[in-house]
């Protein structure tokens, strides 16, 4: 059997007896270099952002979403089309969320049931029923590289008694998804809740690797918890997954929280923050952010920052950029865009180079003096 993922370096960190990974995730799409970090893609689009901007700005991998796909343009179209590759003209991997974490955020909206998840939808109010099965079978037609097990992302805070039942349901549901039909070469990876519990982290893991899946994501975080105890999170899970299968924490795309989590031995993350902040005024820089749509930057001739390479960098000013946000113009949100995902690009490109050089401890150091005092 072709090897699927591979550890290239391992880091032992100073603290905590962890290990930080360079690693490779081979998919049919192509292979992944880890750490990585994977721009959202909801319904099939990295907003304002076409493929060949993807390709270039040196994107590994995206993420779209079960739900939003399932509701627009639906199942249908997915299978008629022959996949999402197909569909949005990317041939590069793809990673699918299964639905669970609208589990989450669409709390009013939904009814946990046994079986799964009955749902109205955002859009129209329609009642449908998204579980396990029907989870699987969307992701087929989806052909993603990497599907994510149907599970219910629990949310912060719960009592003990809330996450023990929450993650017999994940764990029977991810059972039910690994029966199931993928699309050809499509992995699955199993996810692991237990909410700020430990022992109930440590249950769901070691449940999952008894059924066995491509790889495991790290849930339950980014749903409102302090850092430390997304952190914990991290921590009380990645000592019971497996070595040799990638480790994926979902939703967090701070940039100290994913140096330490990496830290801890992950290799995967994904969050709308880069897209987000630029829709909002908002660039990344090496030093922090920096918020183009002030009135300080009406006729700042500088770019979003000095030494940088990007499309937006490279050509425009501040005081352009601040004129398009402010003037409703898409153009400003896409350059911005480019910026941002450029910034995280770099950034991810350092940090495995760290990993390759053995230099992470400094990187390591580096990002915290540059990046925490913008947050504080």
């Amino acid at each position: 059997m072709t090897e699927q993922f591979k550890v290239l370096k391992t880091a032992k960190v100073l603290d905590g007896g962890f290990e930080a990974r360079r690693s490779q995730l081979m998919t049919k799409h192509g292979i992944v270099e880890t750490p990585c970090f994977m721009p959202v893609g909801t319904q099939g689009t990295v907003k304002t952002l076409e493929p060949r901007d993807l390709k270039e700005l040196g994107v590994g991998m995206i993420l779209s979403n079960t739900y939003h796909l399932m509701l627009r343009p639906g199942k249908e179209i997915m299978e008629a089309v022959g996949g999402l590759h197909n569909f949005m003209q990317y041939d590069g991997p793809i990673l699918t969320d299964s639905g669970g974490f609208q589990v989450f955020s669409l709390g009013k909206l939904r009814k946990i049931r046994q079986d799964g998840v009955e749902f109205n939808s955002h859009i129209d109010g329609k009642r449908f029923f998204l579980g396990p099965k029907e989870s699987i079978a969307m992701q087929k037609a989806i052909g993603s590289d990497v599907a994510m097990c149907f599970d219910e992302c629990i949310p912060y805070p719960c009592t003990p008694e809330y996450a023990q039942k929450s993650i017999s349901k994940t764990l029977a549901w991810a059972k039910v998804c690994a029966e199931q039909e993928r699309a050809d070469g499509q992995k699955l990876f199993g996810i692991v809740q237990g909410g700020v519990y430990p022992e109930l982290r440590k249950r769901c893991a070691e449940g999952l690797v008894e059924i066995g899946f491509d790889g495991y994501a790290v849930g339950g975080v980014s749903v409102g918890e302090p850092e430390d105890v997304l952190i914990k999170g991290v921590e009380d899970s990645t000592p019971y997954l497996p070595e040799n299968k990638p480790r994926y924490l979902m939703g967090v795309g701070d940039r100290l929280q994913m140096v330490e989590a990496v830290a801890r031995g992950i290799d995967m993350f994904d969050c709308v923050i880069p897209t987000r902040h630029a829709r909002n005024g908002s660039a990344f820089t090496r030093h922090g952010s920096v918020q183009i749509k002030a009135g300080r930057y009406k006729q700042d001739l500088r770019p979003v920052e000095e030494g940088c390479t990007c499309v937006c960098c490279q050509n425009f000013t501040r005081a352009y950029i601040r004129h398009l946000l402010n003037a409703g113009e898409v153009l400003g949100i896409r350059l911005l865009t480019l910026h941002n995902i450029h910034c995280y690009m770099e950034f991810m490109r350092e940090l495995r180079a760290s990993l390759d050089n053995g230099s992470f401890e400094e990187f390591r150091r580096i990002a915290h003096e540059e990046l925490r005092s913008s947050r504080d």
